[in-house]
């Protein structure tokens, strides 16, 4: 909510959003792969081998080795594909991780949150540099200094909410089920001053996309889940995903995230995810996000004028555009994405400029351990290097 260059990160409702720049990391249907078990692992293929499946794999086991409890990663380059896992869906158990296993996404969210705004900005119902205040008026004490862009950019200066809340995982376990209201979020952030004057400076802030979420309720006149869904999910085939608007299962084939609290694990699976809202309450598939990231970047989701907007990232942004991220790889490779995490889970989606080359994954994390830390790098680096 959750690199490699430390740029597409792992946001978090919890650790990684505080680590994000110290630390590394910052795809299509099933027609004609055949599937391949190879121990603990599994993968799925085509015979044309563009892709480094051992590379991936490799990286994939070193994830699991570093922490993670599961692993599972779908990799496209051109018309190859290669779908790999790694670890177990569930603590103490031996089932493998489901290879198009449902996950919390987290703030890759925010990158659809981000087409809907965008999609309303080409339909004339609202522009980039409008003032939040005059179309939500009386939410933000700064709202007539704060535009549209601000909050997709994240240069906003509007303080953290998350910061506010009790996430690690004992303060997180007496919030866990509690339905939270978006305007209950944002005046936790209200009520502090700016971190400093909107459009100075860039600092990553959950609070922006929870008022972006309510900006679509009021230009669409329904939550802002339901836009996702008729915008995106419908148009796009994208069965496997869900805006739970509060709903703490994950419905279908998933595997279970864990932290320890007082020494016991925890399987924190089952949340309210109703904390994150529009800034990373997503329940998605690495297919889903392949096929979401392809549309997004082939321009099939936005018109040719806010297309143009999407990746415009000044400087001090480092590398944020309007709800999707830039990194360079050590390699040289451009790589435009967006990371995400919530209690229990870590998620990455990336491709290259052209859509050729992408990259979706999903870590589970362990009680002990978390999330698989540096190894990310090397799965970045087998996939686009």
């Amino acid at each position: 909510m959750p690199a490699a260059p430390a740029r597409l990160g792992l946001h978090d409702v919890r650790r990684e959003e505080q680590l994000r720049y110290q630390r590394g990391i910052a795809l299509v249907t099933a027609a004609g792969l055949a599937a391949l078990a190879i121990g603990g692992t599994a993968v799925a293929q085509t015979a044309t081998g563009r892709i480094d499946r051992q590379a991936v794999q490799r990286a994939a086991d070193t994830i699991t080795g570093q922490g993670a409890l599961g692993v599972q990663v779908r990799v496209v380059d051109g018309r190859d594909r290669f779908t790999a896992r790694a670890g177990v869906a569930e603590w103490g158990g031996t089932a493998p991780v489901p290879v198009d296993g449902r996950f919390r996404a987290g703030s890759i969210t925010k990158t659809f949150v981000s087409t809907v705004v965008l999609q309303l900005a080409g339909e004339g119902r609202v522009g980039l540099d409008d003032p939040v205040g005059d179309h939500l008026p009386g939410l933000l004490p700064d709202g007539d200094r704060i535009t549209v862009r601000h909050l997709l950019q994240h240069t906003s200066g509007l303080y953290n909410y998350t910061a506010a809340l009790p996430l690690d995982p004992a303060g997180f376990e007496t919030i866990r089920y509690k339905q939270w209201q978006p305007r209950e979020l944002v005046a936790l952030a209200a009520a502090r001053p700016l971190e400093f004057p909107p459009g100075t400076a860039w600092a990553y802030s959950n609070t922006n996309y929870v008022v972006a979420g309510l900006l679509v309720e009021k230009l669409t006149g329904r939550p802002y889940g339901d836009a996702v869904r008729d915008r995106i999910f419908r148009p796009l085939g994208l069965r496997g995903s869900t805006i739970p608007a509060g709903r703490t299962e994950i419905n279908g084939p998933h595997a279970h995230g864990y932290y320890r609290v007082a020494g016991e694990v925890v399987d924190v699976t089952r949340l309210n995810p109703s904390v994150a809202d529009a800034a990373g309450e997503l329940v998605t598939t690495t297919a889903d996000l392949d096929r979401f990231l392809t549309a997004l970047l082939s321009g099939r989701l936005l018109r040719p004028a806010q297309q143009a907007e999407l990746l415009k990232a000044p400087p001090f942004t480092k590398g944020y555009g309007l709800g999707i991220e830039t990194t360079e790889l050590p390699c040289g490779v451009k790589v435009h994405g967006h990371g995400g995490g919530i209690p229990g889970y870590s998620s990455f989606m990336g491709a290259t400029g052209d859509g050729k080359t992408r990259l979706t994954a999903s870590f589970t994390h362990s009680p002990d351990a978390g999330d698989g830390g540096d190894g990310l790098e090397r799965l970045l680096t087998a996939a686009f290097c």
